[in-house]
């Protein structure tokens, strides 16, 4: 057992592929090499302008959360983040908060003998919801910053884990054993 035993929680986010944005029916492409070729009155946050929820991205973030071992729960809604940068024009980002789409859940970790302190472990998962991507910004050689809405809107599946994360080769199981339960 090491002197000192790191305690490790992670936030992952994770794009999801569906057809439209998290709250407008644009094409979800951010990676579209012509910036803000995908944009709508709702990504710009025009005033007056009134967000849809992506029902797909919904069935897969509720999917995704029972992959996870989570309670899902019966009401979840939406809350606004407040802060203000250029890669979000609303000067707050739709998200989840108090009352996510999947909390609770866990993935169990094994070890190889000697590979690490602990043969196993249980890393809880503290919430599963979904959130909106903020827009890219590029910055410049000349101090200049450019900013592209493409990404803004792409819905984000935020899964919060609890710090029961002990070494680096825990917390590289724990993304490796994520990637294949998100990949399926």
């Amino acid at each position: 057992m090491p002197k000192y035993t790191p305690i490790i929680g992670l936030e992952i986010h994770v794009e999801l592929k569906t057809k439209s944005k998290m709250f407008c029916s644009c094409k979800n492409d951010p990676d579209k090499n012509k910036p803000n070729t995908n944009v709508c009155e709702i990504c710009l946050a025009h005033p007056g302008t009134l967000p849809v929820p992506n029902q797909k991205a919904i069935e897969w973030t509720v999917k995704i959360a029972k992959a996870l071992n989570c309670k899902i729960n019966k009401l979840s809604k939406f809350d606004r983040k407040h802060y203000f940068y250029p890669d979000l024009p609303k000067g707050y980002q739709i998200s989840q908060f108090d009352q996510p789409i999947g909390e609770h859940g866990f993935i169990d970790l094994q070890f190889p003998t000697g590979k690490n302190h602990r043969d196993d472990c249980k890393v809880g998962i503290c919430r599963v919801h979904l959130e909106e991507d903020t827009a890219k910004l590029t910055h410049g050689a000349g101090g200049d910053t450019l900013v592209d809405f493409n990404r803004g809107g792409v819905p984000l599946v935020e899964i919060v884990s609890n710090p029961d994360i002990q070494s680096a080769t825990e917390a590289k199981a724990y993304c490796q054993e994520l990637q294949i339960i998100l990949r399926y």
